[in-house]
């Protein structure tokens, strides 16, 4: 049987880099730490270690999602992904327009200036 909460913390590592995960683990708290073990064990541990898909595509998938759903703080965090899964601004893009097509071009326009502002601080001219 795998272990889903080391798995998942390697690959959280991976997708979102040390510092972040450093962060987040220094902020974990009574209150929060059962809910962050599911979160690594459920979300990476269980989906994003599975062999289906690469980091590119579940990253892709998942600035899909997140744009459509309007959950912007996590927008921003997974676009900074994309410099450890390979996803490009090219990438983002297309995954706006289905967003656009799919949920609304308001989203996806929110989406695409939150995307241009991160790419702009991790110095990516896009």
């Amino acid at each position: 049987m795998p272990d889903r909460l080391k798995d998942g913390m390697a690959i959280r590592r991976q997708v979102l880099g040390d510092a972040h995960v450093d962060r987040a683990e220094a902020a974990k708290s009574a209150l929060d730490a059962d809910f962050q073990a599911f979160i690594t064990e459920g979300a990476w541990g269980s989906v994003w270690s599975r062999p289906g898909l690469t980091l590119r595509e579940r990253s892709i998938v998942t600035l899909t999602l997140l744009a459509a759903l309007g959950n912007h703080e996590e927008l921003a965090m997974h676009i900074r992904a994309t410099a450890r899964t390979g996803a490009t601004p090219q990438d983002v893009l297309e995954a706006m327009l289905h967003v656009a097509i799919y949920a609304g071009v308001p989203r996806a326009n929110h989406a695409l200036r939150i995307a241009k502002e991160t790419f702009r601080d991790m110095g990516i001219d896009a």
